[in-house]
C-alpha cells in the first residue's frame, strides 16, 4: 500500500511487472494525473471519475445507504434499482460528499521538531497536535481545501494531506438488489463472486467549478482527470493497479498481537455477531417487508462477521504467528549482536509478551460489552434515560426537572420510530447465554446473580420477564411512566439495572484497557523505527490510515486447497447456474436471463460470454470498496469490491499467494447500464477505449 507521492521509489518494479505508465502518470501536483480521478467516497469507500462531467463509480454497498434514504415502500429503489435518463431525474443525497486529493506533504520535520528526547506521552501528544494545527490553518485559511495531518509508521512519520470535498452529489444508477447484491451474504468475502457491485454518481460544483452546496444552478464538475475505460478485457498475469483509501491495516504489529487477534478478539466478536445475525435473518424471512428496513443493518452485522471469520482461518491456515515468532528471532539476533540496537531496543519483544498477556482480560471484557451488552438496542436507550433520573435526584428546580422529562420523551419519540421489541429481547436472551456461556463466573456483572438467583439461570426467562415489565421496551408504556417520572421507579426497573450493571462491568476493565493499548502503541512506534533501522534494505509501506494509497498486481487465480484450483473470471453464465427463484438472495431479474438466453452481450462479450468479475493479487482493505483498477496503461478494466475470505487476514498479514482481491469487470457494468438499465447515454460522455 504505497504512499502516491513517493511512488518513484517503486517505479523501476511496476515497470518490470508490466505498467506502462510513469510515476507521474500516477500522481503529480503539476499537471493532470490519475489521483485527480480517485476520491474518497463519503466517510469509508472509494469512487473513481469517469467522464469530463463528474460521473462517478463506486460499489453498491459504498451507496446502499443512499439508496435505502431515497426508497420508500412504493418507490423501491433498492429493491428495483434506479436508472436516471437524464441529468434533470438524477437525485441529491444531503449528507453525502466526495474528497479529491490535491496533494501531499511530508512534513515531519515540521510536526517532530523540537521534540525533547524523554519527554512523555502526553506532552508528545500535545506537541504534535498543536505544530499540526499551525499547519493545517497556513494551508487553508482562505481556501476552500481541508487538511489533515496524519501519522505514518506508528508516528515515525507525518505527511499533511490537502482534500477538496463537494457535497453536491447526486445518484444517477444502482442496478436492482438482485444484481448488484446477487450471492447476498452466502457469497461475501468469497471466490467465485457474480454480484455486480456498482453505482453511478455525480458530482456537481458551482458554476465556476468550486465546491457549493446543493442546488439547482449547479452544473456537473469537470475535473482534472477522468479515468479513460478499456473494453479490452483482462487476460491472466496482467498487470493491474488499484488506487483508492484503504482504511486500517496492521502489518507489523508482533506474533504476541496477531495471536490476540487470532485467538481472542475475533472468536469473540464472530460469536457474538452471530446471534444478532439468526435473530435479524428470522424476522427478515418472516417479514419479508421488513428486508428494506433492516438491509444496512443486516449488511453492517453479517459484512464483519464474515470477515472476522474468515481473517481467523487466513491466519491459521498460513501460520501466521509462526511466521512473525521467527521474523522475530531473525530480529532479535541482529538486534544482540549490534551494541547500539541492544541498548535500544533489546527488550522490545519482551515488554511486548508482558503487555498482551496484561490486556488480554480486559480486551476481553471491553469486546464483549461492545458486541454483546450494547448491542441490546434497549441498554444505550436505559442510560440515557438515566440522565433523567440523576436530574431529578440533584435538582427540586421545576423548570430543570420539566427540562429532563422533554428530553426524555424526544429520546422516547427518536428511539421506538424503528424499535422491534421482539427482536431486542431475542437477541438480549442470547447475549446473556452468551456471558454465562463465554465470560469466567468471577468476570460476569452483577445481573447474573440475579438470574441465577431469581430465574434459575435462565437468561431468556429474564429477558421475558424484563420485556413484560420495562416501560422502556413499549411506546404507549413509556409515554405514560414518563408523564409521572419518578426516580425511584427507574432503579427497580430491570432493564435500568442489568444497564447499569452491564456498564460497571464495562467501566471496571476499561481503564485497563485504555492503558495497555496506549502502552502498546506507543511500542509500536518504537518496534516500527527499530524494523526500519534494522532490516535497513527492506522497503517498508506504512499501514493503512483511509490516505489515498497505490497498491499492484497482476491477474491470477488461485489454489484454494490441495488439488482445487480457482479461475481468474466469472461470467453470466454462472449468474444463471446460481438462479434459485425461491432463494431472495439468489434470484435472477427476468430481463436478465432474457439477455442471456438471447445472447444479446453487444462489445462487452468476449468469445461468446459475459465476464462479470476478476481476481488479482493486489493488497486491498476496507475503504478499497469502489476503488478504481486499471491495466498497464492507465484505462479502467474493473472496480474492486471485495477480498477472498481467506484473504481477509490481509489487514495483519499479506501473502501474495493467498491473498486476492475481487472486481467487477468494467465490460458488465457497462453491458447493465446499456443493455439492462437502458441508460445508454451515460456512454457517450465516457472515454472507451476499443
Amino acid at each position: 500500500m504505497w504512499i502516491p507521492f513517493l511512488l518513484q521509489a517503486n517505479e523501476a518494479d511496476m515497470q518490470a511487472n508490466g505498467m506502462k505508465m510513469s510515476a507521474e502518470d500516477i500522481y503529480s501536483v503539476n499537471q493532470s494525473s490519475l489521483k485527480d480521478a480517485v476520491v474518497l467516497f463519503g466517510g469509508g469507500c472509494t469512487g473513481g471519475i469517469l467522464s469530463q462531467e463528474g460521473l462517478l463509480l463506486t460499489n453498491h454497498h459504498c451507496g446502499l445507504s443512499y439508496v435505502q434514504n431515497l426508497s420508500t415502500q412504493e418507490q423501491n429503489y433498492l429493491e428495483n434499482g434506479f436508472w436516471a435518463m437524464s441529468k434533470e431525474e438524477e437525485l441529491p443525497n444531503p449528507g453525502l460528499g466526495v474528497t479529491f486529493l490535491v496533494r501531499i506533504e511530508d512534513v515531519t520535520d515540521q510536526v517532530l521538531g523540537g521534540l525533547e528526547v524523554g519527554i512523555s506521552e502526553e506532552l508528545r501528544d500535545a506537541h504534535i497536535r498543536d505544530r499540526s494545527q499551525e499547519i493545517r490553518t497556513k494551508v487553508t485559511e482562505g481556501t476552500s481545501y481541508g487538511a489533515r495531518v496524519v501519522p505514518f509508521y506508528y508516528g515515525n512519520e507525518y505527511y499533511l494531506i490537502v482534500t477538496q470535498t463537494y457535497s453536491d452529489v447526486r445518484l444517477v444508477a444502482a442496478p436492482p438488489r438482485a444484481i448488484g447484491k446477487f450471492g447476498g451474504e452466502a457469497d461475501n468475502w468469497l471466490w467465485p463472486r457474480h454480484n455486480a457491485d456498482f453505482m453511478m454518481f455525480r458530482v456537481y460544483a458551482a458554476a465556476d467549478g468550486s465546491p457549493a452546496s446543493y442546488s439547482e444552478n449547479n452544473v456537473p464538475l469537470k475535473p482534472k482527470h477522468s479515468i479513460p475505460i478499456s473494453l479490452k478485457g483482462v487476460q491472466e498475469n496482467d498487470f493491474t493497479m488499484i488506487m483508492g483509501y484503504p482504511g486500517t491495516t496492521m502489518e507489523y504489529l508482533p506474533a504476541a498481537g496477531v495471536e490476540l487477534v487470532q485467538e481472542l478478539r475475533d472468536p469473540v466478536r464472530v460469536n457474538l455477531r452471530a446471534k444478532r445475525l439468526r435473530i435479524l435473518e428470522q424476522v427478515m424471512d418472516a417479514e419479508p417487508d421488513m428486508r428494506l428496513t433492516y438491509a444496512k443493518k443486516e449488511a453492517g452485522i453479517a459484512n464483519a462477521y464474515k470477515k472476522w471469520r474468515g481473517r481467523v482461518m487466513g491466519l491459521r491456515k498460513n501460520n501466521a504467528v509462526v511466521v512473525k515468532a521467527d521474523e522475530e528471532k531473525i530480529f532479535q539476533q541482529k538486534v544482540d549482536a549490534n551494541p547500539e540496537w541492544k541498548e535500544k531496543y533489546g527488550d522490545l519483544l519482551l515488554t511486548f509478551d508482558s503487555l498482551y498477556q496484561e490486556l488480554a482480560v480486559a480486551q476481553f471484557m471491553v469486546d464483549y460489552f461492545n458486541e454483546g451488552g450494547n448491542i441490546i438496542e434497549v441498554i444505550p436507550f436505559a442510560a440515557k434515560i438515566s440522565n433523567t433520573a440523576q436530574i431529578f435526584s440533584e435538582s427540586d428546580n421545576p423548570d430543570e426537572r420539566m427540562a429532563a422529562i422533554d428530553n426524555a420523551k424526544s429520546q422516547g419519540n427518536r428511539f421506538f420510530r424503528s424499535y422491534r421489541a421482539d427482536m431486542d429481547q431475542a437477541l438480549m436472551g442470547a447475549v446473556l447465554e452468551g456471558y454465562m456461556e463465554d465470560v469466567p463466573l468471577e468476570l460476569q456483572p452483577s445481573i447474573f446473580e440475579v438470574i441465577h438467583n431469581q430465574f434459575g439461570g435462565n437468561a431468556q426467562a429474564f429477558a421475558n420477564y424484563a420485556f413484560q415489565v420495562s416501560p422502556l421496551v413499549n411506546q404507549d408504556r413509556f409515554d405514560e411512566w414518563i408523564e409521572s417520572f419518578e426516580a425511584d421507579s427507574l432503579y427497580k426497573d430491570p432493564i435500568f439495572y442489568m444497564m447499569v450493571s452491564l456498564n460497571q462491568n464495562y467501566y471496571e476493565y476499561l481503564p485497563t484497557y485504555q492503558q495497555y493499548t496506549a502502552a502498546v502503541d506507543s511500542l509500536q512506534r518504537i518496534y516500527m523505527q527499530a524494523q526500519r533501522e534494522v532490516f535497513a534494505d527492506k522497503q517498508f509501506y506504512p499501514d493503512a490510515n483511509l490516505t489515498m494509497r497505490v497498491t499492484y498486481g497482476k491477474v491470477e487465480g488461485m489454489e484454494v486447497r490441495n488439488a482445487v484450483q480457482y479461475n481468474y473470471y466469472t461470467t453470466l453464465g454462472g449468474v444463471i447456474a446460481k438462479h434459485d427463484p425461491k432463494d431472495y438472495e439468489f434470484e435472477v431479474p427476468d430481463r436478465l436471463i432474457e439477455l442471456y438466453e438471447a445472447g444479446d452481450f453487444g462489445r462487452y462479450g468476449e468469445d461468446g460470454e459475459l465476464h462479470v468479475a476478476f481476481i488479482a493479487s493486489n493488497h486491498t482493505s476496507g475503504g478499497n470498496s469502489g476503488s478504481p483498477v486499471v491495466n498497464a496503461e492507465g484505462h479502467l478494466i474493473g472496480l474492486n469490491f471485495d477480498r477472498n475470505w481467506e484473504g481477509t487476514m490481509s489487514d495483519y498479514f499479506y501473502d501474495p499467494n493467498l491473498c486476492r482481491n475481487i472486481s467487477v469487470d468494467i465490460r458488465y457494468i457497462l453491458f447493465l447500464v446499456d443493455k439492462y438499465g437502458n441508460a445508454g447515454y451515460l456512454l457517450d460522455e465516457m472515454e472507451l477505449m476499443e
